[in-house]
């Protein structure tokens, strides 16, 4: 057992809702959506798809105007939000398979040395289950969510199966259930021909089953404490979603771009807009069903809730009709006018839509500026269950965010992404730097600034007018970072 993991709990005076008796642990649920953009729910400014339970969440909570990920895509994300620790020190720095030419199924592993979240809170006497995508390793090795303190865990341990959502099997803790006799994989091309949605469905929809067995969970365990983390995936692609969802939405949205046939990678569709949205409305539907159960057994003002997404929206493509899976990020406005997509350290690929309930310590409808970013819930979680947290981590504890007061951060927020080119960024207040290419053939670029109060769409480069604000921050990140064998900065390592 991991010394690590045997943790003293504390009281934290003050902090529990009427709902809960002194020293009673609130349930925790976290629900992380799969490259959702911080303009595509309805209370983030949506105005085309549907998301009526997750802003029914922001009215009975707060909103995080300035959250952020841990990193831009998947692995790296959620390693960083299950081990607390920022990109410049996480043992995942970018996705990738289990090694170099790894097998299928499963991504490079933490190490059996790693503390989770789930750890923590296992000790501290929660019942801990995972149900979605997990992305830190296979099922048979150090990177097991059962090996890493989750009782239960249901979904895709591997993020090449979550492509598609008719696949052939999920894991099912560390065994697996065959859930398709005829699975549809995640990517197909079809350049002639009529496109029907039907022709890319099976038996059985693995988001209804990963939900099954997360309420099943929520059932068993409903006299607490308890830890729900749903990494559920939508809106990644492949896009195959409900027809009831699609028949939902207005025809007229697709007859101008017409038919996608997968040209850009992922599963052809007839009505890729209507697709789309259907995608995170049906992703908003399993958040409700959540939420109800919650109320169902009188649970609502004994559970933090926390909802986020693991980066921003999906990248487009140089395909001027159709961007990657065909999605349209333009039509939906989905980075409410950020710049950058998924695999970017620019706002639109980190800054990410965060709703947080908590009766009794969260002011319902309220909002919140205060940058905080994935490292953070990390001590954040632990204040709540009354657990002390390991040494070692990045983040601060958001309470006095979430009620309503400010939080002081002892360094800048840090991200050393070794994807797209290797991308560097700092943030620190108002002030972001930020550079790309770091692990290019061609050189890296240099480093730009950005005052993010007064251009939070990054388009005018402050470096040469502010060169002191500029050094702080690069100094900032070349003294916060521990080099990783397996993630090398040519600059630096």
């Amino acid at each position: 057992m991991k010394t690590a993991c045997l943790f003293l709990l504390t009281l934290a005076a003050g902090l529990w809702p009427a709902a809960l008796a002194a020293g009673e642990k609130p349930n925790i649920v976290f629900i992380l959506a799969d490259d959702l953009g911080y303009g595509e729910l309805g209370s983030y400014g949506q105005g085309k798809i549907r998301t009526p339970h997750l802003d029914q969440l922001a009215r009975e909570g707060m909103r995080l105007t300035r959250h952020y990920t841990g990193a831009p895509v998947c692995a790296p994300a959620r390693c960083v939000l299950m081990t607390g620790r920022h990109l410049g020190h996480a043992e995942i720095r970018n996705n990738g398979d289990s090694g170099k030419g790894g097998p299928f199924p499963g991504q490079r592993p933490i190490t059996a040395g790693a503390v989770t979240i789930a750890e923590v809170l296992q000790a501290a006497g929660y019942a801990t289950g995972g149900f979605g995508k997990w992305g830190l390793g296979p099922t048979d090795g150090s990177g097991s969510p059962i090996r890493q303190g989750f009782d239960r865990f249901y979904g895709y341990n591997c993020q090449r199966n979550a492509h598609s959502f008719f696949p052939p099997f999920l894991d099912d803790d560390e065994g697996i259930e065959t859930i398709n006799a005829n699975p549809v994989p995640g990517h197909l091309r079809k350049p002639e021909g009529e496109i029907k949605a039907g022709d890319y469905r099976a038996e059985t929809y693995a988001p209804d089953r990963i939900l099954e067995e997360a309420v099943e969970f929520l059932d068993a365990h409903k006299d607490g404490p308890f830890f729900l983390y749903c990494p559920f995936v939508e809106p990644h692609l492949a896009m195959h979603p409900p027809q009831e969802w699609l028949d939902r939405y207005p025809e007229e949205w697709d007859r101008e771009k017409g038919v996608y046939r997968g040209q850009n990678g992922y599963l052809p569709h007839p009505r890729p807009r209507a697709g789309y949205a259907s995608m995170i409305s049906d992703l908003d539907e399993h958040v409700g069903t959540i939420l109800k159960r919650l109320d169902h057994h009188g649970l609502r003002d004994k559970t933090l809730v926390i909802f986020t997404s693991d980066n921003g929206t999906t990248h487009g493509s140089r395909d001027p009709k159709f961007g990657v899976g065909g999605v349209d990020a333009a039509f939906f406005n989905s980075t409410a006018g950020l710049r950058g997509f998924k695999g970017s350290v620019h706002e639109g690929g980190i800054r990410v839509p965060a709703i947080v309930r908590w009766p009794g310590v969260v002011e319902a409808a309220s909002t919140s500026g205060t940058p905080g970013y994935f490292p953070d819930w990390f001590p954040t979680l632990c204040a709540a269950a009354g657990a002390a947290p390991p040494a070692g981590l990045d983040g601060v504890d958001l309470t006095p965010a979430l009620k309503g007061g400010r939080v002081e951060r002892s360094k800048p927020m840090i991200w050393e992404f070794h994807g797209y080119g290797g991308q560097l960024a700092v943030i620190d207040g108002d002030w972001k730097a930020v550079r790309l290419d770091v692990r290019s053939k061609k050189g890296p670029g240099p480093w730009t600034l950005y005052n993010l109060a007064d251009d939070p769409a990054e388009s005018t480069d402050l470096a040469a007018k502010k060169p002191a604000i500029l050094k702080r921050l690069v100094t900032a990140f070349e003294t916060d970072r521990t080099p990783h064998e397996h993630f090398k900065l040519p600059l630096y390592d």
